[in-house]
């Protein structure tokens, strides 16, 4: 599945993905590829998106979650951070 990571400023992560777990407003929510559409509230924490082999790691804050046709757009009030790792 396509993964956009949107902040203020700029898009901070787009390409493919396994899996995904973001913070909602009132708990965590997990993705995977052809997923229903689905729109959420973002809370504050630690977004993961896996693929590839590694995984990357960016703390949101605030915005919105919207998976539609096997593409996830997370727009976030506020994006800080990307760490590569296993």
């Amino acid at each position: 599945m396509r993964v956009l990571v949107i902040g203020p400023e700029r898009t901070v992560f787009d390409g493919e993905a396994d899996s995904l777990v973001a913070p909602t407003y009132d708990g965590q929510v997990g993705i995977l590829p052809h997923h229903a559409p689905f729109m959420t509230l973002l809370g504050t924490g630690t977004l993961s998106v896996r693929g590839a082999g590694a995984t990357s790691r960016f703390r949101v804050q605030g915005g919105f979650l919207q998976v539609v046709s096997n593409t996830v757009r997370i727009v976030a009030e506020q994006v800080h951070g990307e760490t590569d790792g296993a």
